[in-house]
């Protein structure tokens, strides 16, 4: 899926922009002036989610290091792992782990397998995600425009019918790859609530449990999901945009508070060889305040609707 998506993104990129996309797309980094007068006209929730959710936004940063582990990098190759229930020899202990010697040979170990992590962290979250952003927003503008009419995900469909102008099987193919993408994405969001889940539920009231292991946990979690979600489609419920605008604001929320546990953890907890410091240490603070703001304007706005 990933593959499918990456190609449909070089090929608009080559061949779909044309010099008017880059031109507007090079207007809106430098034309900031114009940008308050567009904020206001988007209400603080949807602006809110969609900051949260831009790239691999909300709680999905919470999950990196439980794919680090999975995948066996570093001391993660120590510790029990999420398996196919069917063909994985499941483990019953939680995942606390434990600290390593900081001696100079420990120290290296640990900086050659945090460099893979962290390379990896930034070219498929951080590079592709903002080259998929600046191409499908330069697509819609080149396809659509501006000042349009259209409402909830309507703007998906104009965008098709644009590009069947352009060639009969283009629209066809834009509708496909929107498809992969939201489906990859829910994969991604429901393997996220069940990983984050299970981990918090093994190493705190199930951590003495010989039965429930964190692979069962996860993947009990993840059937619950889509039996919630199941009943909620078959609740008649037909308003997909309302939905993503409640979790991903939400998800800004989440951001504010996982923030600022992160910082007393790492900063409490681990050694201070190893712990969060500099330029990571500020991102840190800059979300505890970017996003801790963005949810009390949210909120207060929310509770002026109720009261008005």
């Amino acid at each position: 899926m990933v593959a499918l998506i990456v190609l449909f993104l070089i090929y608009a990129a080559v061949a779909l922009l044309g010099l008017d996309g880059y031109a507007a797309l090079g207007r809106g980094f430098v034309e900031l002036d114009k940008v308050p007068d567009a904020v206001t006209q988007i209400p603080i929730a949807t602006l809110l989610g969609a900051v949260a959710f831009a790239g691999a936004g909300g709680a999905l940063n919470l999950v990196q290091s439980n794919w680090v582990r999975d995948k066996g990098l570093g001391m993660g190759s120590r510790l029990p792992k999420i398996v196919s229930p069917f063909t994985g020899e499941e483990i019953a202990a939680p995942t606390t782990g434990y600290f390593f010697r900081r001696d100079e040979e420990n120290m290296r170990r640990w900086r050659g397998w945090w460099r893979v992590a962290d390379r990896e962290q930034f070219f498929t979250f951080f590079v592709i995600g903002a080259f998929a952003l600046l191409v499908l927003m330069t697509l819609t503008y080149v396809t659509v425009g501006t000042g349009g009419e259209a409402e909830s995900f309507d703007f998906i469909k104009l965008e098709g019918e644009a590009l069947k102008e352009k060639n009969s099987v283009l629209g066809a193919i834009f509708w496909l790859i929107g498809a992969v993408v939201l489906y990859s994405t829910n994969l991604a969001v429901l393997d996220m609530v069940g990983r984050v889940t299970a981990d918090v539920l093994k190493i705190g009231p199930l951590r003495e449990n010989d039965r429930w292991s964190e692979s069962r946990l996860y993947f009990t979690v993840v059937w619950l999901e889509i039996a919630f979600g199941s009943l909620i489609l078959l609740s008649g419920m037909d308003q997909p945009l309302v939905l993503l605008v409640i979790a991903s604001s939400l998800n800004g929320l989440v951001m504010f508070v996982y923030s600022v546990l992160l910082i007393q953890l790492n900063r409490g907890m681990l050694p201070r060889e190893i712990r969060v410091s500099g330029g990571r240490l500020g991102a840190l603070m800059w979300a505890v305040v970017f996003y801790g703001g963005f949810s009390a304007v949210l909120l207060w706005d929310q509770v002026g609707q109720l009261v008005e």
